[in-house]
């Protein structure tokens, strides 16, 4: 899973014995010295999982790193999924600084980081320098062990050519607006099959997943430290809207038609080529859009919300990128350096914001004139600091969660079935992935 990319489907079974890794080795913490050292030396690693243009970011920011460091080199290692960081720290790997997901790994490795908060005290660094969702979400158990770099904040990004065409001015703000709108903006070929699709609303389908597409309703996860989709009305409904929404379509329609589409991460990515109208996808997309699409006329909006569920229009789900350290690396100051200018030095944030695409996690950043910010990216800005802004809970299985409930949504959205019944096996799915992770 990479932090500006929501995973794709990771088996369970992968992941579950990443956690277990977790359990080894894990170490102590060692006292901090009172002033941080004037000059450092040496080499550290980088892991990230980057690759292509944004990697090209991630080593641009790295060699500004540098230069203010000229005794110090950083080796990069770009392109490692999650799950491969994870193995590698927890097996004791030559790793000094992590730069990984939040929602997909904090909870797993947050033992076997170094505690950032006497680094922070020393040196003057404030979680409130950050804004105040990113600073509570990099944080797990009471222990300080990563900080937000840039976030990932997903919405509605709409075709104003096609919606124009079908007599819509403005996008949906309820699920039941974009269930409506995407019957109506959907086409068909002679045969019956799709020709372009007003919205996908397959769980599976590029950033579709139990976590974005759940956010929208407030759909309640953990009471404690229990699974309780069960009990949460919002879930009940959320999987009832998609379930008839993928019915309504036809789900080996909208199966052959997703097969036929271009790669996520290509030009020939269905939005920007106009098979599709309405998507949901990360504030990234403006860089893809801007690169593969420039001629694309389009906007985007905050993503439709389940109405009567509580949840505010105006927000959406948001990750951030977070970055720390291993307690096992041999030169922790030096990467705390590295840490620190990723996390809290102005220019750095603003050039990774730019150049990803990504949301801007420090406060001054965020507020910079520097920021490139038109107005599709701009929205997603906006709804980082809405109230409605939420994401799903950091826990000790980091991924196994949303991928859990993948798992039953993708089934149930093709065959349905009594939904309390699979909503109860998934709680307890969790509960017992939750149990043996606590056991270690």
């Amino acid at each position: 899973m990479r932090a500006t990319k929501p995973a794709t489907a990771i088996p369970a079974v992968a992941l579950v014995a990443a956690l277990i890794l977790t359990g080894c080795g894990i170490g102590a913490d060692e006292p901090v010295a009172r002033t941080a050292p004037r000059e450092l030396t040496g080499t550290i690693q980088l892991w990230h999982h980057y690759t292509d243009r944004e990697a090209a970011v991630i080593q641009s920011v790295v060699r500004d790193f540098e230069r203010l460091h000229p005794g110090l080199h950083v080796n990069v290692h770009s392109g490692q999924q999650d799950t491969k960081i994870t193995q590698v720290v927890s097996s004791g790997g030559d790793v000094d600084v992590m730069l990984t997901n939040v929602n997909s790994t904090l909870g797993t490795l947050c033992k076997t980081m170094a505690d950032l908060a006497p680094y922070m005290a020393r040196d003057h660094v404030r979680a409130a320098d950050f804004q105040g969702t990113f600073a509570s979400a990099t944080a797990f158990d009471d222990r300080r062990c990563s900080l937000p770099t840039t976030s990932d904040v997903y919405g509605l990004y709409y075709n104003k050519r096609l919606l124009g065409r079908a007599g819509y001015h403005d996008p949906p703000k309820t699920l039941d607006e974009l269930g409506r709108m995407a019957l109506k903006l959907t086409t068909y070929n002679p045969d019956g099959s799709i020709r372009t699709l007003g919205f996908d609303p397959l769980i599976g389908f590029g950033q579709n997943t139990s976590g974005t597409v759940s956010a929208t309703s407030g759909a309640r996860w953990m009471r404690g430290t229990e699974a309780t989709t069960a009990a949460s009305r919002q879930w009940h409904e959320i999987l009832a809207w998609q379930r008839d929404l993928v019915k309504k379509i036809g789900y080996r329609k909208l199966k052959a038609f997703t097969a036929g589409l271009g790669d996520e991460w290509s030009a020939n990515n269905p939005f920007q080529t106009g098979r599709i109208a309405m998507a949901l996808d990360g504030e990234w997309r403006v860089a893809f859009v801007d690169e593969q699409a420039p001629h694309l006329d389009y906007g985007t909006a905050p993503f439709p919300v389940l109405a009567g569920s509580g949840q505010p229009y105006g927000g959406g789900y948001v990750s951030a990128a977070d970055i720390g350290m291993s307690k096992q690396s041999g030169h922790k100051e030096a990467a705390w350096a590295l840490v620190k200018f990723l996390t809290t030095n102005t220019g750095a944030a603003v050039k990774l914001a730019n150049g990803l695409k990504n949301i801007p996690t420090l406060r001054r950043a965020a507020d910079s004139p520097e920021l490139e910010a038109g107005p599709q990216y701009r929205m997603f800005i906006e709804a980082s600091k809405h109230p409605g802004a939420n994401t799903s809970p950091i826990t000790e299985i980091g991924a196994t969660l949303v991928a859990t409930m993948n798992d039953f949504w993708t089934t149930y959205q093709e065959n349905g079935g009594n939904l309390d019944e699979g909503l109860r096996a998934v709680d307890t799915d969790i509960n017992n992935a939750l149990s043996l992770r606590r056991q270690k």
